[in-house]
């Protein structure tokens, strides 16, 4: 995998490029692109790397010197999980939503998926389904215990936005709780459930993440967001919910597509 930064391009011309080939340029906020367009400087180091026989994925932090003599940093995150292990870059503006984003990649479930242990009758593709749904099913119902949340106030009511936003569920939360999360000031992420299973036939990744807000009231609000990739060409799509158990059951639906 190149290293993604050329030393002798202006500062507008690697932002551009930045953005172009970002698949999620789309959900960075808008004073973030506002403040890139006046950047003066840059600067791009690597700042984190894993290989494996599967992925290779890698971490950069491009930092701007801005107009007004402040520093901005976006992190990308450069993996090889397309199709045919095509490379996609990735932009966020925060390191703790690039180093969860690093964690969804499809190796980062390597391990969890032990067919001898859950007694899958290899010589039976009709066996091994059913054990496999029966198993899916049983974790997607099992309840997580609950950790204690760390809120963290880092731009909250926009983070919501773009939960909201990415969601290609018909029944994904509507205006009112869109509303209510205008005024969230705080937020705590975690990874409630990660497995791949088959369906129809090849490998999908469901992954189930609950962000959890804390708004000016004291009042909490999740949501909860499904990430799976049992779709028709096996393209990566996001669903958002309210309830954990509706998530949960769209999962469950989602792996047993014929």
């Amino acid at each position: 995998m190149n290293d993604p930064h050329d030393p002798y391009e202006t500062t507008e011309t690697h932002v551009e490029r930045l953005l172009g080939r970002a698949l999620n340029s789309f959900e960075l906020p808008d004073a973030t692109i506002e403040l890139l367009e006046g950047a003066l400087a840059h600067s791009s180091t690597l700042h984190s790397s894993h290989h494996s026989a599967t992925l290779h994925r890698s971490t950069y932090r491009h930092t701007f010197l801005l107009a007004d003599g402040t520093a901005l940093s976006l992190w990308e995150l450069v993996h090889n999980s397309g199709r045919g292990g095509a490379e996609h870059h990735e932009l966020y503006a925060d390191e703790a939503e690039a180093t969860l984003a690093a964690s969804r990649l499809p190796a980062g479930f390597e391990g969890d998926w032990d067919v001898e242990r859950f007694g899958v009758l290899a010589n039976d593709p009709d066996d091994e389904l059913q054990n496999d749904l029966e198993m899916l099913t049983e974790l997607l119902s099992r309840p997580m215990p609950r950790q204690p949340r760390m809120y963290v106030p880092d731009n909250s009511a926009d983070h919501a936005r773009r939960v909201l936003r990415r969601a290609e569920n018909a029944d994904r939360p509507g205006e009112e709780t869109a509303r209510r999360l205008r005024v969230a000031f705080a937020h705590h992420i975690t990874q409630a459930f990660g497995r791949h299973c088959p369906v129809e036939g090849r490998d999908a990744g469901f992954t189930l993440y609950e962000h959890a807000f804390l708004l000016l009231d004291g009042s909490e609000l999740s949501l909860w967001e499904v990430e799976h990739t049992a779709t028709p060409d096996g393209r990566h799509m996001c669903e958002v919910y309210e309830d954990e158990g509706r998530a949960r059951e769209a999962m469950e639906s989602r792996a047993r597509v014929r």
